[in-house]
């Protein structure tokens, strides 16, 4: 490894723990991962492989070509039930039934036009239906479902075998929305009796026994982030950015670090200048309040985050050594905290990790 490169470390045994509280909590409700953008960063195949071998059986991901890819690093042993919440964009079919993925169908239009090509494809083609419960994204509105409820011959040719919804506040348990949302989609839910039901993702797992249904989706839960926001207890950290320190200097009282001189040291300080910026995914806003932990201890950011380094706080610390790795997102450096310091959500934080850090894979599946 170059001696200035950052290390991602994606422990999977905790994200098999993680998938293990899952289960334990949906009682009984079969648990699909959501591993859209490539699993949250964290690499789908890997990722989707080993939650295999946990019992995974079903999987979510955003783009048609997220679901192709995830088909083929599954490969023919793995034979999982890969749903596109895209649903069935013009011209989006053939792609579709050749990697033998399930759209979630999203409008009447996608219903329209995916219907007859089921028809003349010959077999009726698995599906699911989207309703939009009130976060006015995605989603068939409750009267379109009802339509086509009482419509067949609409949605002739086509199997549907889940009608799900997604929740929009299920990340503050407190919130109105939750209920009244869960309340339109038990309604929506009895029109289609025979196909399974979706509404959880990781927060709406936790807000109990109403929101569960037939299939929960767990997304960022899974990956090491908190169901509110904060970090749970119960839930294992996957992802470890660790990177190299290039050099430590004597910092004056009065000097500045970093761009913008937004940095003034009013005392003496010692700097460590660690190799990894915002090109490594780390949020250059986060320098206010973030912070690493290196030798038993966490040390504040000094100035900005630039594209390739950062300053920490090392002042009395005499490990502070070039070529001494510091962790800056991990089991100490925890990914809602992070978050928070960066003023975002944990989803962004990891999502953005980028590809230049060296990926190490821990408990990788066959």
């Amino acid at each position: 490894m170059p001696a200035s490169r950052a290390r991602l470390t994606l422990d999977l045994n905790a994200l098999a723990a993680n998938y293990a509280l899952f289960k334990a909590m949906a009682g009984g409700s079969e648990v699909a991962p959501v591993v859209k953008a490539d699993a949250y960063g964290l690499g789908a195949g890997p990722v989707a492989k080993r939650l295999w071998t946990e019992g995974a059986r079903g999987f979510f991901v955003a783009r048609l070509e997220e679901g192709e890819a995830l088909r083929a690093a599954l490969g023919p042993d793995r034979p999982a039930a890969i749903h596109v919440f895209d649903g069935a964009p013009t011209a989006s079919a053939p792609r579709l039934v050749a990697a033998d993925l399930i759209p979630i169908l999203n409008s009447p239009a996608q219903v329209e036009v995916y219907s007859a090509f089921s028809r003349g494809h010959g077999n009726a083609l698995p599906c699911g239906l989207h309703l939009d419960t009130g976060m006015n994204r995605l989603g068939l509105r409750a009267e379109e479902l009802e339509a086509l409820a009482q419509s067949p011959d609409r949605l002739q040719g086509l199997d549907i075998r889940m009608v799900m919804s997604h929740l929009a506040c299920a990340d503050q348990e407190e919130h109105a929305m939750n209920a009244r949302q869960a309340g339109r989609f038990r309604r929506a839910r009895a029109l289609f009796p025979d196909a399974r039901a979706s509404l959880a993702n990781s927060a709406g797992v936790f807000l109990g026994p109403d929101y569960l249904h037939d299939v929960v989706r767990p997304g960022i839960g899974l990956y090491g982030g908190g169901p509110f926001g904060r970090a749970h207890r119960a839930i294992a950290p996957v992802a470890t950015l660790e990177a190299p320190i290039l050099d430590v200097r004597a910092v004056a009282a009065g000097e500045t670090v970093g761009y913008g001189a937004d940095f003034a040291a009013e005392r003496a300080y010692r700097v460590a200048i660690v190799a990894a910026g915002y090109a490594d995914g780390l949020l250059r806003a986060s320098w206010k309040t973030g912070r690493a932990w290196f030798a038993g201890d966490f040390r504040p950011l000094l100035g900005r985050v630039s594209m390739d380094l950062l300053a920490i706080d090392v002042t009395g610390c005499d490990d502070a050594q070039p070529g001494a790795m510091v962790e800056l997102l991990g089991p100490h450096v925890l990914l809602d905290e992070a978050a928070e310091a960066a003023g975002t959500v944990s989803y962004e934080i990891l999502t953005r990790l980028g590809e230049r850090a060296e990926r190490l894979y821990v408990g990788a599946a066959g």
